[in-house]
């Protein structure tokens, strides 16, 4: 028997039931995050709710603690949660099994990546709750497999991330086919216009709740960029790792062939490193995340799309290996550490072409990075090629917004950050 006088008392004030409280204390969940306390009235209460909120605030909780409650075990299918990608969709159904685990409540996935007969089979045992990606969920709605007219909670997690990868149509269609009388919640790390527009067209008098207090990223990330060039990069991942040896780090890279070709160096080089990409089987991945919650793989090296759902509390470390072609990405990638009020380090490195790149990720955080010195680390000088000559533009001369001139490696110009910091030096 428990005894009620240990269940989170905090998340009771919030009018969370005892089955849930159970699955609370179990989980470990004390007090309630900012977004919980701000998103769980107004769920409960029967509202549409917009909310904003970062990466790793407990916005999950947030929206699966008042749905598993309002839902009636002895219904059918009651809710759609979407998701951008499938990671994402295996930690948030993680999420609702563990919330629901003294409940009779069922939960399945519907996502890329697993047989549409094994999904099939699983929708066929009469769910409260699916959790899917736009894609697939479509595709079974397609095949009759999928009847969404009953449902009564329609929650869209990171909104932004799915029309940024294309699943505008999909998304509208899937909302359009509700013809129950449902609520909408909306999640997104952003809230843009086309997001607004969104809510108007399929939301009623939604409550806004924003916990992100106008800021990118968290305090608790310490940000950090380091100046090399690009044939150093590699020997400059390694003195990273070798002197602040992180317990759990995620190295991000911009291709899938990059993903494979740092890992598969690390790993010759001793170190247990796996690479998450979108050409891996969806076992395989499962796989390997599994491995890294349990701090078996303490380096992962992943695309921006396979980590789209890596929701791992203890990750000490981001590097950004190669710059995010998409620099609003970058909230994204370091939104994996410091999650839930613990702390992290984030490191991008940055080769002199894409000084103003930098610049403009410092311009939409409204934060100046410190430039990072490596212990161990010095720069090499470029490799050559069979002719004894420097690749092309392997050695070119700095140069800066305020003086296009050539001019020397050391020191160099000073750099203006648009009237939001003062000027100061940075290689370029």
């Amino acid at each position: 028997m428990h005894k009620s006088h240990n269940l989170p008392q905090p998340f009771a004030d919030l009018g969370i039931e005892v089955p849930l409280l159970r699955a609370l204390q179990q989980m470990e969940f004390k007090d309630p995050s900012p977004i919980q306390m701000e998103l769980i009235p107004p769920v409960l209460a029967g509202r549409d709710v917009l909310g904003q909120a970062r990466t790793g605030t407990g916005k999950t909780a947030a929206f699966a603690l008042p749905t598993l409650q309002m839902i009636d075990p002895a219904g059918r299918l009651q809710a759609i949660i979407l998701t951008p990608t499938r990671e994402l969709a295996v930690q948030v159904l993680g999420e609702f099994k563990r919330l629901a685990q003294f409940t009779e409540i069922h939960c399945v996935p519907v996502y890329g990546g697993t047989g549409i007969k094994q999904q099939a089979h699983q929708l066929g045992k009469k769910p409260h709750v699916v959790v899917g990606t736009p894609g697939r969920v479509m595709d079974m709605m397609q095949r009759r497999l999928l009847d969404l007219s009953n449902i009564r909670f329609a929650i869209l997690d990171e909104v932004d991330r799915m029309l940024d990868i294309g699943f505008r149509d999909d998304i509208r269609k899937i909302l359009g086919s509700i013809s129950n009388p449902h609520q909408t919640v909306f999640v997104s790390a952003t809230l843009e216009d086309e997001i607004k527009t969104l809510a108007r067209q399929y939301m009623k008098n939604p409550v806004e709740v924003n916990v992100s207090r106008d800021e990118m990223t968290v305090d608790e990330v310490a940000q950090y960029f380091c100046v090399v060039d690009q044939w150093d990069k590699f020997r400059l991942l390694r003195a990273f790792l070798d002197h602040y040896k992180p317990k759990l780090a995620i190295v991000f890279t911009n291709t899938r062939h990059g993903a494979r070709k740092v890992a598969g160096r690390l790993f010759d080089a001793g170190i247990e490193a796996k690479e998450i990409h979108g050409d891996l089987v969806q076992q395989k991945r499962e796989r390997i995340m599994e491995r890294f919650r349990k701090h078996q793989i303490p380096v992962l090296v992943a695309t921006d799309l396979a980590a789209r759902g890596i929701d791992v509390h203890s990750i000490t470390h981001i590097i950004n290996y190669d710059l995010p072609q998409d620099i609003a990405v970058y909230v994204h990638r370091i939104g994996r550490t410091a999650r839930m009020g613990a702390s992290g380090m984030a490191t991008t490195f940055v080769t002199r072409e894409e000084g103003g790149d930098l610049t403009e990720i410092e311009m939409l955080i409204n934060k100046q990075l410190e430039e990072l010195k490596v212990p161990g680390f010095t720069p090499s000088p470029p490799p050559r090629g069979r002719d004894g000559e420097a690749p092309r533009g392997a050695s070119a001369p700095l140069t800066s917004q305020a003086n296009p001139t050539p001019v020397a490696a050391a020191p160099a110009m000073p750099t203006s950050l648009g009237g939001k910091f003062p000027l100061r030096r940075r290689r370029r």
